[in-house]
């Protein structure tokens, strides 16, 4: 059993390293991924490693970017993308959405698109609105594209290098507070994969039942630690993968605890949550809910730069547990 206690950062750049070992058909290309080492410093020595041929520096141009690794491939190669900030993504949608999401189907499964787009995304840096989104929902709406929202460095690893093994595009949210903070388990030696569309149950509990995305997972474990030290247990729910999306672990827990909340730090209009909350209401278990199911999310608003407002636009830990005791102590 491994004890290393790695960041996000190195577990990505582990991941990725040990898929080029495996595989000379993978390589990363991105702005400032080669002797930078990435803008939030994902990539790191890889550059040094493996050199120009299989690190690409790019000029400022998503969709030329992902145009081109759409075209890899279809080659044969295995790209990962690396996009700045996941708010870039709009200049190369037509890529992404039209292209990468479509070709496989258009033709009739001849081809596939092997491409994983890796990008940080969410807000807590004080880089303002056009720096700062969840786009998590713009993605999971398009068939075709798996979509991967890991919470901690073990998971990013396992899901990453099962997303580089996927014959189909895959986007890989990394949230950019998530990168220099050590996670709470051990990343495993190795190149054990995690399989895409299986939600992980993080702790359980038999009184409320939490689902959450990304960084929520986080602040939401928190609060279960929190409310157990007082008596009130809590199953949290991690679906690792938002599309395909894996209802069942959440269905079973609400059958038990009777009451469900969901979180993430994207506004709630239209946002990701909503599927869940729709699937949870089209199930069988939507009979066992003793309570309504609570939505917390972020404010439907650009992101502020002002610290205090940015950090009042989205979830802090602080609202979840308030909504958590709400839903237990006034639903009984």
């Amino acid at each position: 059993m491994s004890d290393r206690m790695l960041t996000m950062a190195e577990a990505v750049r582990e991941a990725m390293s040990i898929a080029f070992d495996e595989r000379p058909e993978v390589f990363l290309l991105g702005e400032d991924v080669g002797i930078y080492g990435g803008a939030f410093g994902v990539s790191g020595d890889m550059y040094h490693r493996y050199g120009s041929e299989r690190v690409l520096d790019t000029p400022i141009a998503e969709l030329g970017i992902v145009g081109a690794a759409v075209g890899a491939a279809l080659s044969g190669m295995r790209p990962i993308v690396e996009i700045q900030f996941s708010d870039f993504t709009a200049q190369a949608m037509d890529q992404i959405a039209n292209q990468a999401a479509k070709i496989h189907f258009m033709l009739g499964g001849a081809l596939h698109v092997p491409m994983v787009l890796r990008t940080p995304q969410g807000s807590g840096t004080g880089a303002a609105a056009q720096h700062s989104q969840n786009l998590e929902p713009w993605f999971a709406s398009v068939p075709g594209l798996k979509v991967v929202v890991p919470s901690n460095p073990a998971d990013a690893k396992g899901l990453l290098l099962a997303s580089i093994d996927d014959p189909n595009p895959v986007i890989f949210l990394e949230h950019k507070l998530l990168y220099k903070i050590p996670g709470r388990d051990p990343v495993p030696e190795g190149s054990e994969r995690i399989p895409l569309g299986v939600a992980k149950v993080v702790r359980e509990g038999k009184d409320l039942t939490i689902v959450a995305t990304g960084i929520m997972v986080n602040k939401s474990y928190e609060v279960c630690e929190k409310l157990a030290a007082e008596g009130i247990s809590v199953t949290l729910i991690d679906p690792r993968t938002i599309s395909p999306l894996d209802m069942q672990p959440v269905y079973e827990s609400v059958e038990k605890t009777g009451r469900l909340m969901v979180v993430q730090e994207g506004p709630a209009h239209a946002g990701f949550i909503n599927e869940v909350i729709a699937q949870m209401a089209g199930s069988s278990s939507f009979g066992s809910l003793i309570a309504p199911i609570k939505r917390l999310a972020g404010m439907n608003i650009p992101i502020p730069y002002a610290p205090q407002l940015e950090k009042a636009a989205v979830p802090q830990i602080e609202d979840i547990e308030a909504a958590a005791r709400e839903i237990v102590k006034n639903w009984r």
